[in-house]
């Protein structure tokens, strides 16, 4: 499995295990989601994505309830997690509405959380969840970098970031923001002409992508002609159809990491067969159009 280079400190595998929806698994116990990350591990896949939020502010106890079963399993992964939303679930279930909260307060409030609950005592990479019309840039800068500098946490970068609110928040701080979590999927592609992925590119700023399988929409009734492509490179080249929807992902130069989800273990041990996909220019372009529903201008 590749890896991508964050930082000089931190590295990603190339493909990412999202957990968002481990709570939702009729198994949460410990050994069931050791099983999981082994199964990743298996596969060179050694990056986990939490968030605060995930599983009504329950997976990432999920998470270190295996952690704590399975000593020494930590120190084998590295774990990205999320803060900044507040929903009225789980622990906020009292709160009239949903809101987001970029303050230093709670953000180290949720960072000291993260860590109780994951059973670790370091934060690989924290991203900042949604931005956040009332941020005060320079205090929510200057709390992340303080939470690097203490070690609790090893890198920051931001996740759902327009670049104007990228730059605002890195102006002010002095520790690099190392990625920009987006939705991107063949059917999600308005990032690959709407510069937000080309400003990334132009500045070395490898993205992460959640939801590349469209939340499931692209082996849907809509998604009929999408899928025909996906469905014909697949069979030629012995893989799953979501593995080339993946793949078209890798292919793009911008060094693009995959966030997959799935409890199913079968699937999760499928998930590097993406890695082995070949698509070629002109295949690549034909998915693209598929997507579109009309050839390129």
């Amino acid at each position: 499995m590749d890896r991508i280079d964050l930082s000089d400190q931190l590295s990603l595998s190339r493909l990412i295990y999202g957990m968002w929806r481990i709570g939702d698994d009729a198994d949460t116990s410990p050994a069931h989601v050791q099983a999981k990350v082994e199964a990743c591990l298996a596969q060179g896949i050694t990056t986990l994505d939490q968030a605060d939020i995930y599983g009504d502010y329950g997976a990432e106890e999920i998470l270190g309830d295996a952690f704590r079963a399975a000593p020494g399993l930590r120190d084998k992964v590295e774990l990205v997690t999320k803060c900044d939303i507040i929903a009225p679930i789980g622990k906020y279930a009292t709160r009239r509405v949903k809101y987001y909260d970029t303050s230093p307060a709670h953000i180290t409030a949720s960072v000291e959380t993260s860590l109780a609950l994951m059973q670790t005592d370091r934060i690989d990479l924290l991203l900042i969840h949604r931005p956040d019309p009332l941020m005060d840039a320079r205090e929510t800068g200057a709390c992340l970098d303080d939470l690097v500098a203490s070690g609790k946490v090893r890198a920051v970068g931001v996740s759902n970031f327009r670049l104007h609110d990228w730059t605002l928040l890195q102006s002010v701080m002095s520790t690099p923001l190392v990625t920009n979590q987006i939705e991107a999927s063949v059917l999600c592609h308005a990032p690959f002409t709407n510069g937000d992925i080309a400003w990334m590119q132009e500045r070395g700023i490898p993205p992460m992508a959640w939801s590349p399988l469209a939340g499931g929409a692209l082996f849907g009734p809509d998604a009929g002609a999408v899928r025909a492509v996906l469905a014909r490179i697949a069979e030629a080249q012995g893989v799953g159809e979501d593995a080339v929807a993946v793949a078209w992902l890798l292919a793009h130069p911008a060094r693009i990491m995959p966030v997959l989800g799935t409890n199913n273990l079968d699937r999760i041990r499928k998930i590097g067969e993406a890695a082995r996909v070949v698509l070629d220019r002109e295949t690549w372009f034909e998915i693209y159009t598929a997507a579109l529903g009309h050839e390129v201008p």
